[in-house]
């Protein structure tokens, strides 16, 4: 019988806003001598991602996601020697609450799934301050955990148990949502999650069979009345 449902964060029940995007990274460069191109940001941040490398027993190492920054700064033209530095601060950007925006279908489905009686919990690859974060954006959830606070990122099976315990509901009786095939699916069920499901909001994902368009398909996809 389910319990509870677990959110991933970024790209889920939130965006980045414009000081985290490609303008954003234009100003923040211009701080540190660099002109950086907005209309290169989608195609540098692609080629980050193929190049990023997880740390090899799934800790948290803030440095990673530096280095991930800085391929995004150099792939928009950002040559020199203060790509690092920039990279920095936009790293620690990431991490205030006021830069970032909720999806419009966020607060109505958290609303829903609480008056079934379900227990809420985000989960999150993130060095930002979670209670903060829900504080910032009215968030009614039960219980928060990110991967600096806990010290594994997902999709490492322990930090998917770790929110389940501080919510006290066993992993069958819970159900994982995120954009994220390898973090949030395939980590929830390697936790004991069953009923974990991605979030395409782009159409990413043609290939994956049950994938949800947005959070408004949740509530039926985990056969709740409506």
């Amino acid at each position: 019988m389910l319990q509870a449902v677990l959110f991933d964060v970024d790209f889920t029940i939130a965006k980045p806003g414009p000081e985290l995007g490609p303008e954003g990274y234009k100003r923040l460069g211009a701080r540190f001598g660099l002109e950086l191109d907005p209309s290169r940001y989608r195609e540098a941040r692609e080629r980050a991602v193929e190049g990023i490398r997880r740390h090899p027993e799934l800790e948290h190492d803030e440095e990673i996601w530096v280095a991930f920054t800085e391929r995004i700064i150099r792939g928009m033209g950002g040559g020199s020697d203060s790509a690092y530095e920039c990279a920095v601060a936009m790293t620690k950007a990431w991490e205030h609450a006021e830069h970032f925006e909720l999806y419009e279908d966020a607060l109505p489905v958290l609303e829903e799934l609480r008056g079934h009686g379900l227990k809420l919990g985000l989960v999150s690859n993130t060095g930002r301050d979670l209670d903060e974060f829900v504080a910032h954006h009215r968030l009614e959830v039960d219980a928060v955990l990110g991967s600096r606070a806990f010290g594994r990122t997902k999709p490492h099976p322990t930090i998917f148990q770790a929110v389940l315990e501080r919510l006290g509901v066993a992993p069958a009786g819970a159900a994982m949502i995120g954009d994220s095939p390898e973090d949030d699916v395939e980590g929830a069920r390697a936790a004991g999650i069953r009923a974990a499901f991605l979030l395409d909001r782009e159409d990413r994902y043609p290939e994956i069979p049950d994938r949800l368009p947005d959070l408004y398909a949740l509530p039926a996809a985990l056969g709740l009345p409506r």
